[in-house]
């Protein structure tokens, strides 16, 4: 359960139905389970019947104290503080993605405390002078992501102060590990003009200045003469594809031009 600091983050308004939630059980019964609903101060009912649809000998085969489950909201009477829960109709991707979703909101809330300590001001003040234009934007994990990513200009764009822009980025360099996806190819050149060996150097180094390879590596080897390999580092696997397909065709282009040969091979 979390503690009262997280309560600024907790939403004060009730769920929809159809919409997932996380929560966390808090007692088990014979009819069912109550559950504290992490994203809301709101608490719910998970009856038995919607537990699972197999035949149920012991309810906590299921569902245990302190447990966290993601659940479907079934109905929401707010007059009378009702929540009626579903665990049977979450399907497993629903589950992961849900999951998924909430751990990084609950990251992006411990970031956000680290640049309150940093600029000495409260969790609130921080979210409320940047964290909801971040939010809105890109979603605030996704936000801390940019910026350790890019420079601070995704922040000041979007109105987030200059001074805590640099915070949020110092925090974000500090605390987030980006993920790195490795790709490669191989270009076959060959230039028998008395310049070749040139024509093929500069050709790299023109491709990689022609490139825009912003958050993304790309390094050049000599596999076997005349094989020249090209290994790019990048984000994810659609950017490191792009980068990748874009060098090598500037690198083959150079070189026909200047009068060789070449092709480029993806190395799987």
């Amino acid at each position: 359960m979390r503690d009262d600091k997280d309560m600024a983050f907790k939403r004060l308004e009730w769920p929809e139905v159809g919409d997932l939630i996380i929560g966390t059980v808090e007692t088990v019964t014979d009819y069912g389970a109550y559950v504290r609903l992490d994203e809301y101060d709101k608490r719910g009912l998970l009856h038995i019947s919607e537990v699972s649809s197999s035949w149920i000998r012991n309810i906590r085969d299921f569902v245990r104290e302190g447990q966290k489950v993601v659940l479907k909201v079934l109905r929401v009477d707010a007059e009378k503080g009702h929540i009626d829960l579903s665990l049977r109709r979450v399907t497993k991707r629903e589950k992961i993605e849900k999951m998924l979703s909430w751990k990084r909101e609950r990251k992006a809330e411990a970031l956000l405390r680290s640049v309150a300590e940093k600029v000495g001001l409260s969790v609130e003040e921080v979210y409320e002078k940047a964290g909801v234009l971040i939010e809105k934007e890109y979603g605030l994990y996704e936000g801390f992501e940019k910026v350790a990513r890019d420079s601070i200009e995704v922040l000041t764009k979007i109105g987030v102060p200059e001074e805590l822009a640099k915070v949020f980025a110092e925090v974000a360099k500090e605390r987030i590990r980006l993920p790195t996806v490795k790709i490669k190819g191989v270009v076959e050149l060959r230039c028998l003009k008395p310049e070749g060996v040139k024509i093929i150097k500069e050709a790299f180094l023109n491709a990689k200045k022609s490139e825009k390879i912003r958050d993304s590596k790309i390094r050049f080897y000599v596999v076997a003469a005349p094989k020249y390999g090209i290994e790019v580092l990048a984000d994810n696997y659609k950017h490191a594809e792009a980068i990748l397909q874009k060098v090598a065709e500037t690198v083959v282009s150079n070189v026909i031009k200047a009068g060789g040969q070449g092709v480029f091979r993806r190395e799987k």
